[in-house]
């Protein structure tokens, strides 16, 4: 049977679970999208699906909802930041125990981050969960964001003068560190999967801090609460987020397009068509392709400050070199090329066997290699580098490996050595659309 009869059958059997009051339509509708929600991804990546599970009722619901259907583990994330944090994760351990879910608790040390707290936060959950997954061989990740999240996002993004990415809200599904990631109920309220928790006496915990107002998500719920008078609700709220992300696919097809036609793709950097660039892209686009190339070739998850990239796009013709966002971007006549800053990596040195940046390095591995950027004096140890067609300032900020301040081999400037090195993330077009 394939997948989509399955699931067929599967929705035949929970409506004739209705009608024979076994269970609740509303019941019956929650277990669909949770039966739904990962029929598009491969086969091979819906083997087991992770849910990031805090112990609130968010991610208590997801997690409850998608065991129904799937091979689920479950992660928890203990940030230290709270005194409870410990106690939360000890009570989704205990859910999981009971009903035979494998379950690991992830430890962060927030006491130590800096500047904004709640954005780091979120990267190390990111990371922590992602590095968690794949060594579980884990190809799937579920969220318990809620429609109400998607509300309040918008509100805080709407408070920044976001633009129509920034509006359009969180996307169902994302590609990082390695990992799908999914939000199954991103349609659903945060009333709906309490009340599904309810009737089946499933408990949750209240974070405190959701009712601190230091915190942004804390201001725009509250604010949620008085807009809804007025008739501003969340479902309105969430049914203009959608015609913004109707638009908003739209124009990334025809980024697509473009980066198709004008964009290649030279040893980790991007190279964009410079006449092309100014004649035949307008500016918005212009802003996109910018935006996007400077995220794709720094790893960052996040975009440039706005009026950064304002600045790249008024002058790019004149100053023909300047750094950016991680970056190195040089304009000739001809070209705009945007490659990775040395000093933004500089500091970086991993053992032989980890991921390097964006790079993944295979080769001859022997006890105590590190890999590092290659740097000016490494690059002085490559006679051939100029034969490689790469300029200087690429193969200064390029991968390279070391024992101790001896270089052994630099994949990228002609002193390979047995070593490849590859780009760890997807190729920047299908990058593009799984962001």
């Amino acid at each position: 049977m394939s997948v989509s009869d399955d699931f067929t059958s599967r929705a035949a059997a929970r409506m004739e679970a209705v009608g024979r009051g076994e269970i609740t339509p509303e019941d019956a509708w929650l277990y669909h999208w949770a039966d739904s929600a990962f029929l598009t991804f491969p086969q091979k990546a819906r083997t087991r699906i992770g849910v990031a599970v805090s112990g609130g009722s968010d991610s208590m619901a997801t997690l409850a909802l998608l065991a129904q259907f799937h091979a689920v583990e479950a992660v928890t994330v203990d940030h230290g930041l709270r005194p409870e944090a410990a106690d939360e994760a000890a009570f989704v351990a205990r859910f999981c125990a009971e009903r035979d879910i494998p379950h690991q608790i992830l430890h962060w040390d927030g006491a130590s981050a800096e500047g904004n707290l709640m954005d780091a936060a979120r990267r190390a959950r990111l990371s922590l969960i992602g590095t968690w997954a794949r060594a579980r061989g884990i190809g799937i990740v579920a969220l318990g964001h809620t429609r109400d999240d998607q509300a309040e996002t918008f509100l805080m993004r709407l408070a920044r003068e976001a633009g129509l990415e920034g509006l359009s809200g969180m996307r169902r599904r994302f590609t990082a560190q390695g990992v799908l990631w999914a939000r199954p109920f991103l349609m659903q309220t945060r009333v709906e999967l309490r009340a599904y928790l309810t009737r089946h006496d499933i408990g949750w915990v209240e974070d405190p801090s959701n009712e601190n107002e230091r915190f942004e998500r804390v201001k725009a719920r509250k604010a949620l609460a008085a807009l809804r008078p007025l008739g501003i609700t969340v479902e309105k709220i969430t049914e203009s987020m959608h015609h913004l992300e109707m638009a908003e696919s739209a124009l990334n097809f025809a980024l697509g397009r473009l980066v198709d036609a004008h964009v290649r793709e030279l040893a980790g950097d991007l190279v964009i068509d410079a006449q092309a660039f100014r004649h035949e892209i307008d500016p918005e686009m212009q802003r996109r392709l910018i935006v996007a190339a400077l995220r794709w070739v720094s790893g960052a998850d996040y975009a440039p400050r706005a009026a950064k990239v304002e600045a790249f796009l008024s002058d790019w013709q004149e100053k023909r070199d300047r750094t950016l966002h991680g970056c190195r971007i040089t304009v000739t006549d001809r070209e705009i090329r945007i490659a990775r800053e040395a000093r933004a990596v500089r500091d970086l040195r991993v053992p032989v066997g980890r991921a390097w940046d964006r790079w993944e390095l295979t080769g001859p591995e022997a006890e105590g290699l590190e890999i590092a950027m290659l740097g000016a004096e490494g690059l002085r140890q490559c006679p051939e580098w100029r034969e490689t067609g790469l300029p200087r300032a690429s193969l200064l900020a390029s991968p390279a490996i070391w024992s101790g301040e001896s270089l052994v081999a630099a994949p990228l400037a002609g002193a390979a050595q047995g070593w490849t090195a590859r780009i760890s993330r997807d190729a920047f077009a299908a990058w593009l659309f799984g962001r």
